[in-house]
């Protein structure tokens, strides 16, 4: 049956986490995607989604943003419509990213966070950065095709120690 498989279509990436106690700065998460050329697909981004923002075509869009967790549920919330996309691109990776205001915040210090992917109904992932506490940001999905296949889904929470403008410069490097 794999021949007839559409692969991965549209999915959202939800992030939840909790607010900062009284008191202390509030906690600001962002969800971050790039595509990559299918010519380079470890160059550099062809363009970044991130808040205020949105893809030029309109197949990735930022749905809910949060600056501070006191949403219900997930907070932030992203949409990435893969069938849509051109076929010049042949990855797609998405991230989380900590703003570091005004002091440095890990995962660690993120009051209950979470993250789930899913296509439709199905959960694709979920995951709490428990395997990354000590990291700034993380790259949390990567979706892959092969000329004008399907696209795939490759879970994996990585985790990177930089700012949020590193980080949408390095995320989609090649792993060492």
């Amino acid at each position: 049956m794999n021949g007839l498989s559409k692969g991965i279509r549209k999915v959202e990436i939800a992030l939840r986490w909790d607010p900062s106690p009284p008191g202390e700065p509030p906690t600001d998460l962002d969800l971050v995607a790039a595509p990559y050329l299918a010519s380079d697909p470890h160059g550099d981004p062809a363009y970044v989604v991130h808040f205020d923002s949105r893809s030029p075509d309109g197949t990735i869009i930022l749905d809910r943003d949060s600056t501070d967790g006191k949403g219900f549920g997930y907070d932030e919330v992203m949409t990435v419509e893969l069938d849509r996309l051109a076929e010049r691109y042949g990855r797609v990776v998405v991230g989380v990213a900590i703003q570091q205001h005004p002091a440095l915040r890990t995962f660690s210090g993120v009051a209950n966070p979470g993250l789930r992917i899913r296509e439709g109904y199905d959960v694709l992932a979920e995951d709490d950065f428990g395997g990354v506490p000590g990291a700034t940001a993380a790259t949390v999905a990567e979706f892959v095709r092969e000329g004008t296949g399907p696209w795939e889904f490759r879970p994996g929470v990585r985790g990177f120690s930089s700012d949020p403008a590193d980080f949408a410069r390095t995320m989609g490097a090649a792993r060492r």
